[in-house]
């Protein structure tokens, strides 16, 4: 109970600020309905409670299996098995992110039908599953991760030429919607599992991380190689108007079935996993079997609280926290430079209660035995946030911008960046990059920012919504190498003194 206690108390400090600013626009500039206020207060409550109870059970059950998948493999000593445990592991791990659900029910729709949903599912899960193999590989072999990064992003941005801007736009979106409440938590305990490898101990750290930021580069290259191979797929589908549910309790009602249907489906196949290599590998004993079991539970009951409180809570209330922003004086240059201000903020108070940010920054200091801060991580991390969501709305409002414009230098710059700064702030920034769009960026602010499109009147359709979660995916791996810059002048005058 002392840790459940404890991780209330951590979710409460994030998750208050973003209830807080909403309120405050609400009664300023950005006035909504007093049923959406409500809810929106009764979903903060939600979330900070089933944020815990899942963050308990990532603890209890995820993070271990995790682990002990990982172990396992490295022991066999057998490379066939180790590709093999990749494919099948980044496959089931993609296909059932809550994330990824939600942007190919999206692409069906802006494509007319012409990408089905479960095609989406399918072909970004491939290039996840090879990826993570890749990664799996990597890690075993010592290939410096910046220079595997750099070749893979040069080669995926040669493959962009051939693709649609909209295209371009989705591939990088589906990347990001890949690392999310499962992924994350999962991949990190693998990779720290597999870097054990080798006895060499400060190798094992800087191999720690890296693994999700290869990973996160599958679905980028599948769903370019879609749109070549399919050729003259249009995302023209119109949105449709936003009409918001009415009522406070009716509607998280209204959600608890189809949520509880989709937190069966992203933990069912890590239980399904579980129980077989028990039977078969693990062979725990009965009091650690049933601590991972007890660990599923929370993060079951967790998860599905989290949900229903974004679903139900966040989603109509970003949305036309948005409109209304936008339309509170006839100054257009106030209204954008008012847009930007406060889309800085909200994204650098929203990223600090995402669930896998979490995870990442314990597991940044349990690597690291101490040495990098997770608080310095998290400050880093929410600029890089905020700017990436200031600049999807600087996007949004400029005539003719498009989302490569702003993603081709980006990520030049990080692959530079790479060369620059200590090996292990590489995977930490590019693994940043990947834990950044989650649930609540997704169902919150890309409805927000959306909100502001549609009232501005450039948004014709929800093909304007693809791009943002890419952008949040880039500017932290931006940010925290800046801060690997900063370590690594702070240790060279450590030494010299």
């Amino acid at each position: 109970m002392n840790a459940l206690a404890s991780k209330i108390k951590d979710n409460a400090i994030s998750v208050l600020p973003i209830l807080v600013i909403v309120l405050i626009l609400n009664f300023t500039v950005a006035p909504i309905e007093d049923y959406l206020v409500w809810r929106f207060v009764i979903g903060a409550v939600l979330i900070i409670f089933g944020l815990s109870l899942f963050l308990l059970g990532v603890d209890l059950a995820i993070e271990p299996l995790g682990g002990l998948i990982g172990k396992t493999v490295v022991k066999s000593n057998k490379l066939w098995l180790i590709i093999a445990a990749g494919l099948v592991l980044g496959f089931f791990i993609s296909i059932a992110e809550p994330d990824l659900i939600v942007l190919a029910d999206q692409v069906q729709l802006v494509s007319s039908g012409q990408v089905g949903n479960i095609t989406i599912l399918i072909v970004v899960s491939v290039g996840m599953a090879i990826m993570v193999a890749f990664g799996f590989l990597r890690i075993i072999y010592k290939i410096p991760l910046n220079i595997v990064l750099t070749v893979i992003y040069a080669v995926l941005f040669i493959m962009a030429i051939f693709a649609s801007n909209d295209f371009i736009s989705l591939a990088f979106d589906a990347s990001g919607a890949t690392t999310g409440i499962l992924a994350v938590p999962f991949i990190l305990a693998l990779s720290f599992g597999i870097s054990k490898i080798g006895k060499d101990s400060k190798s094992s750290e800087k191999d720690s991380f890296g693994l999700v930021a290869i990973a996160s580069t599958g679905p980028i290259a599948a769903i370019i190689l879609l749109n070549v191979f399919k050729g003259g797929i249009q995302l023209t589908g119109e949105a449709e108007a936003f009409v918001p549910q009415t009522g406070v309790f009716m509607p998280f009602v209204n959600s608890m079935l189809d949520v509880l249907l989709e937190c069966l489906l992203v933990l069912a196949p890590l239980i399904i996993i579980f129980i077989i290599l028990q039977l078969f590998v693990f062979k725990l004993q009965k009091k650690a079997f049933w601590r991972i079991i007890k660990g599923f539970i929370y993060a079951l009951i967790g998860i599905f609280i989290f949900l229903v409180g974004v679903e139900a809570g966040f989603v109509d209330g970003g949305r036309r926290i948005g409109e209304s922003l936008t339309s509170f004086s006839d100054n257009n240059a106030l209204v954008t430079a008012v847009a930007i201000i406060i889309t800085f903020i909200l994204g650098a108070v929203t990223i600090l209660a995402e669930p896998a940010v979490k995870v990442l920054g314990r597991q940044i200091e349990d690597v690291t035995s101490g040495y990098v801060k997770k608080r310095l991580v998290f400050i880093f991390l929410a600029i890089g946030v905020g700017i990436a969501i200031s600049l999807s709305v600087v996007r949004i409002l400029t005539p003719g911008l498009e989302t490569w414009h702003l993603l081709l230098p980006g990520f030049g710059i990080a692959c530079i960046l790479s060369f620059f700064v200590p090996e292990l702030f590489v995977g930490i920034a590019f693994d940043a990059g990947g834990v950044a769009t989650g649930p609540i960026t997704v169902t919150f602010i890309l409805p927000f920012v959306q909100g502001i499109a549609t009232s501005n009147g450039s948004a014709a359709n929800l093909v304007d919504g693809f791009g943002m979660i890419a952008l949040v995916a880039m500017m932290p791996i931006i940010t925290l190498q800046i801060l690997g810059i900063i370590y690594k002048i702070r240790t060279r005058k450590k030494k010299e003194a």
